[in-house]
């Protein structure tokens, strides 16, 4: 599938800024910025405006961040959303009700997540985790093997 890649301004912009923060050098180039400022401090007699300088810069480079950071999140999770949604949509076994689960509410989530929640207590039970594949199953599973145990207890209480 050919797809035409036009990225905006700030898509490219956020997408270098977001690699560029990231790297070694500009990990060094800030702490060699924060070591010249210290060092420039007895010069400026480590005065208010001296202060109000790294202050300020901190601030700033801190407040554009925010929406550098968030746009570079917003973009990987919706990248890791969509594959996810594939995965589940390629697996024949795969639960489709929990495609696009992140645009529920936070109570329907909570809700979601109990029930995922049993399903893993429910294959801790179970010997085999790969025998179930839902809540559905994984309960029908656990009835069947509770009604088998049953009925070999039973057999060995009769002596059958």
């Amino acid at each position: 599938m050919e797809t035409e890649h036009k990225k905006s301004f700030f898509d490219n912009f956020a997408n270098w800024a977001s690699t560029f923060t990231g790297s070694a050098a500009a990990f060094i180039g800030a702490s060699i910025l924060v070591i010249i400022w210290a060092a420039t401090g007895p010069i400026f007699k480590f005065s208010e405006t001296w202060q109000m300088v790294i202050n300020t810069g901190t601030t700033i480079i801190t407040f554009l961040m925010v929406f550098l950071i968030q746009k570079a999140q917003n973009k990987d999770s919706k990248a890791i959303q969509i594959k996810l949604n594939e995965l589940i949509a390629a697996h024949e076994k795969a639960s489709n009700r929990i495609v696009d689960i992140e645009d529920l509410t936070e109570k329907e989530l909570d809700k979601l997540h109990r029930y995922y929640e049993k399903l893993a207590d429910l294959a801790e039970k179970d010997n085999d985790l790969h025998m179930s594949h839902s809540i559905d199953a994984a309960e029908d599973n656990q009835e069947l093997k509770m009604r088998n145990l049953k009925i070999e207890q039973e057999i060995e209480r009769d002596g059958i």
